[in-house]
């Protein structure tokens, strides 16, 4: 976020605002059309200043951004805090719980592993047959054929 709370922006443009209005008055006496053009650009720089501060607040708001100042405040005044855990129910979740279900699921985990590596051998073992298999089909093919020559040979 940064040391301005992503209002650079704002302060960008609001110091620039604040240097035309004490420019202003320096400026008035010396020509006519520097006063139209002050009359112009530092109200429409203010409004700028105004836009850029308004549209970083609802930024802020809409993504639940704490002002930076905010969050400082609030760091000095409270000690850190540990992370808590919820469960899928909305309770809090104690360490021992977390440990149990992290032994549980990690159990779950190898199991599926196991079962997964099981279903791999029989994928191998069946892609072995089905090689096999064609193997065989082959050797029939030849011997029909071997069959249909000899049958031919001996007609003629």
């Amino acid at each position: 976020m940064g040391y301005l709370g992503n209002h650079l922006a704002t302060v960008a443009t609001g110091t620039f605002a604040a240097i035309l209005t004490g420019l202003w008055p320096i400026f008035v006496d010396f020509a006519p059309i520097l006063d139209f053009v002050f009359w112009i650009t530092v109200p429409i720089t203010w409004f700028l200043t105004f836009t850029c501060w308004i549209s970083q607040k609802s930024t802020d708001y809409t993504h639940h951004h704490p002002s930076h100042v905010a969050s400082e405040k609030k760091s000095l005044n409270k000690p850190q805090q540990i992370s808590q855990l919820y469960t899928s129910d909305g309770k809090r979740a104690s360490q021992s719980e977390i440990k149990e279900a992290k032994t549980e699921l990690t159990e779950d985990l190898n199991s599926l592993k196991d079962t997964v590596k099981i279903k791999d051998e029989e994928i191998d073992r069946l892609n072995q047959e089905i090689s096999n298999l064609q193997t065989l089909v082959q050797i029939e093919s030849l011997k029909t054929e071997l069959a249909n020559l000899k049958m031919l040979a001996s007609k003629s």
